[in-house]
């Protein structure tokens, strides 16, 4: 029996060991989980639904606080479904009519969440603040909305279609909700094994008070994350190095164009999307910051090689954000620049700020050196003219 207090222990304390260390960062979707869905259909939604809650640490952390205490299967059905309606609605009406509320505010407030199952099931209402537990159910609908807003966050980070978007939102909400399903049957696994050790209350007041830490740190980050996010560095930060050569493939070495520096007002137009860009030598510098008037888009910024007719292009950076900023020494010739994609049903304004050794392509700028070759290939992306 103390071996086996010992092991519940050992695996509590594991938990936390692996869960802390990732509060600071939000569980956002990878670029390959990106490129998925982009190209992909309903089913790709789903799937992306599934490993999304799976991964999900403080969805999670929330329904394990739920159902801590909970031995009667009526009682998880209903606070759970709760959890289900609050989440869901907030997720589907908040993507299809592109509302989006600053990511790192609404994962504080999911920390928050966590922070206030795990009060409630310690008895902290009574026990330290002397009052009467609000109602359950209300809260857990309640916090369940606020969920859903950043599910729906992370969902916008995506280039949408508009063509089947509520059917693609369906999609990734039942793929929620079916990986809700199968973490919550491992967590009911484990607690109804976990409730016949004799240290159980020891262990279930040790582990509350580890999910009010978790989520107070997740709390923390997520306020200093915004801090940050709204106090950005001044023009420009070189948060990115590439190869830097001044060679070209014959060995000659390639004179610096002038430099120069600009600045461009860019409207990119309600769901639509729009290219801005450059022709550089190779080994050239271009330091660049742009801004929207608030609202976050999808990015990719890229470059295509002179003379290329086979559409291969290399990202340098892809992301969904308000704001950039950083410095490219270019590893070949051709034109560099940026796409972007608005989501939202209102047209965002980009003010980009350049410097550096560069053409601009909009003004048809004569090209000294090799002037890009048009690929053969059809594009997707509509460029800036």
């Amino acid at each position: 029996m103390v071996l086996k207090s010992k092991l519940i222990l050992m695996i509590t304390s594991l938990f936390l060991l692996v869960i802390l260390p990732q509060l600071g960062y939000p569980h956002g979707m990878s670029e390959a989980d990106k490129l998925a869905i982009i190209e992909g259909g309903n089913l790709r939604y789903m799937w992306l639904g599934v490993t999304h809650m799976l991964s999900g640490y403080d969805h999670l952390l929330f329904v394990f606080g739920i159902i801590f205490f909970l031995t009667n299967i009526k009682d998880i059905i209903k606070y759970i479904t709760a959890f289900t309606l609050g989440h869901s609605v907030t997720l589907i009406f908040a993507t299809f009519n592109a509302i989006q509320l600053n990511y790192f505010l609404i994962d504080a407030i999911i920390g928050l969440s966590v922070c206030y199952v795990a009060f409630a099931n310690i008895g902290g209402f009574r026990k330290y603040l002397n009052i009467n537990q609000p109602n359950m159910m209300v809260m857990i609908t309640g916090l369940g909305l606020m969920h859903g807003f950043g599910l729906s966050t992370r969902l916008q980070e995506l280039p949408l279609s508009e063509d089947s978007l509520l059917l693609n939102i369906i999609s990734f909400n039942v793929g929620i909700e079916l990986g809700q399903i199968s973490a919550l049957a491992f967590m009911l696994i484990i607690l109804a094994t976990w409730r016949k050790s004799p240290a159980f209350q020891t262990f279930s007041l040790i582990a509350n008070y580890g999910l009010i830490l978790a989520g107070g740190l997740l709390f923390l980050m997520q306020m200093h994350g915004y801090e940050h996010h709204n106090n950005p560095e001044e023009f420009a930060v070189n948060t990115q190095s590439f190869e830097n050569t001044k060679n070209n493939s014959a060995g000659a070495t390639i004179l610096p164009q002038p430099q120069r520096k600009d600045s461009v007002n860019i409207t990119i137009p309600a769901r639509g999307n729009k290219e801005y860009k450059f022709f550089i030598e190779k080994g050239a510098t271009l330091e660049y910051i742009w801004q929207t008037n608030g609202e976050a888009l999808f990015f990719d910024f890229h470059g295509e090689p002179a003379g290329d007719t086979t559409g291969y292009f290399k990202s340098f950076k892809k992301s969904t954000d308000s704001q950039s900023s950083g410095s490219l020494t270019t590893s070949f010739a051709g034109t560099h620049g940026w796409y972007w994609k608005n989501n939202t049903s209102s047209p965002i304004t980009i003010v980009l700020k350049t410097k550096g050794e560069y053409q601009r392509l909009d003004l048809n700028e004569v090209l000294d050196q090799t002037e890009p070759v048009k690929k053969s290939n059809s594009r997707t992306h509509d460029t800036l003219d």
